[in-house]
């Protein structure tokens, strides 16, 4: 079980995406802090979502730009019209086998609510949304980290990826 109590003061600790922890979708850890220097593009995904096929644009801006710096990080959640419902397993497999997904892709969370994830926590506190609302709406909201491990920019989930290269190359100059 969680120790929520810990979680929260990590939330509230945190200068930086870079601060946080996470688990893969194989089950390892993975401490953010090994991406520092780098521009993240964190996104809540879902594998039969209507924004599914953004799988694609993500697997391309992952190609496009991975060797100047970025890391496109999946996180699949099942809050949303129940839209992710496999284990880790076939999430993963879905992502492979559907869109070739390479980038790296962690395990079910919850984005909002009191079990949401730490990470998700505090992306939601340092970039609000439309209208000032916090919680993540749908699937595939996008936050961009610059090098700094500061949220630059919170995107909706009609916004595409292909729509984001001026914002993530302006990040990667930086």
């Amino acid at each position: 079980m969680r120790d929520r109590h810990r979680e929260g003061d990590a939330v509230s600790q945190a200068k930086s995406a870079f601060d946080f922890r996470a688990t893969s979708i194989a089950g390892q850890p993975v401490d953010l802090s090994t991406q520092a220097g780098k521009v993240l593009l964190i996104v809540n995904t879902a594998s039969a979502c209507g924004f599914t096929p953004q799988f694609a644009g993500l697997e391309q801006l992952w190609k496009d730009y991975s060797a100047r710096g970025l890391v496109v990080i999946g996180f699949p959640s099942n809050e949303f019209g129940g839209q992710d419902p496999g284990t880790n397993e076939e999430i993963q497999s879905f992502c492979q086998l559907n869109y070739g997904v390479s980038f790296p892709m962690m395990a079910k969370i919850k984005v909002n609510g009191s079990d949401a994830d730490p990470l998700w926590q505090w992306l939601k506190g340092e970039k609000r949304g439309v209208l000032g609302t916090e919680a993540i709406k749908w699937n595939f909201t996008k936050f961009l980290i610059g090098r700094d491990g500061q949220v630059l920019k919170r995107y909706a989930p009609l916004d595409a990826p292909e729509k984001l290269r001026a914002d993530i190359e302006a990040a990667l100059a930086v």
